[in-house]
């Protein structure tokens, strides 16, 4: 079973960059993502990666600005962000599972998240 630990979060300015970073030991055998929640709203995915590292997901609203990678030898996963809006303000979530699918019941296992928090 693997639990992921997410890093990386905090305070930034709009059009500032955030990397986050979600450890778990033997998450090479899992397709990852990164999902978000603003308060009063529903968990969204935000990015999606294969077990391989080769193909990934990323909903419109980040398209262009953020980027999924994995490092599967250091059982990482990361979320570069950048030109970041205040609109990207939410608790960010890593998460994992051994299907395909970009809705949170497509993932067993989650982390506890991490706050990012754009200013104006």
């Amino acid at each position: 079973q693997v639990q992921p630990v997410e890093s990386g979060g905090g305070l930034v300015q709009a059009g500032g960059s955030l990397r986050l970073s979600c450890a778990a030991s033997g998450l090479g055998n899992y397709r990852m993502a990164w999902f978000r929640q603003a308060p009063g709203k529903e968990r969204d995915a935000v990015a999606t990666i294969s077990w391989s590292g080769n193909s990934a997901y990323y909903a419109d609203a980040v398209k262009g600005r953020f980027t999924i990678t994995r490092d599967n030898a250091k059982n990482t996963v990361y979320l570069q962000m950048n030109s970041l809006k205040p609109e990207d303000t939410a608790v960010y979530y890593c998460a994992a599972t051994t299907r395909f699918g970009i809705r949170v019941s497509d993932y067993p296992y989650w982390g506890q998240g991490t706050q990012v928090t754009v200013s104006s």
